[in-house]
């Protein structure tokens, strides 16, 4: 059974949070390119243990193991489809005092705010994550 989001990211946000308030190891996600890049910088800054594809019929789907020694994960979306928020990498502000990060969309990807500062490119602000 497959359902349509009308703001995919904040479905994996939402699903990702949930599953962590609910002490779950493991969450499926619908699969897309946008999120498995999302996924995969998560996975690099050490917020989800891992990622993988997984086939499910003839549909991909994600499953997202989450990391035991982060259990309060704060997932905070900006940029909505309703309201488009973009930043200038000037602009760009640390997240909870560096402790977390912000994803961007820019020209050359998916992509932190601490990345988008050094190569000097802005974005759609997707999220905060600490």
């Amino acid at each position: 059974m497959s359902t349509i989001t009308t703001d995919p990211i904040s479905d994996l946000l939402t699903r990702i949070r949930n599953a962590g308030r609910a002490r779950k190891d493991i969450v499926t996600i619908p699969h897309s390119g946008m999120k498995s890049n999302i996924l995969k910088l998560l996975k690099e800054h050490g917020f989800i243990s891992d990622y993988k594809v997984v086939k499910n019929g003839k549909f991909q789907e994600l499953e997202v193991s989450l990391s035991n020694e982060r259990p309060q994960l704060t997932l905070k979306r900006i940029s909505k489809p309703g309201q488009r928020i973009y930043v200038k990498s000037s602009s760009l502000k640390k997240v909870n005092g560096g402790l977390g990060i912000a994803l961007i969309s820019t020209p050359k990807g998916i992509i932190s705010g601490e990345e988008a500062k050094k190569m000097n490119v802005g974005g759609e602000l997707l999220c905060e994550i600490f």
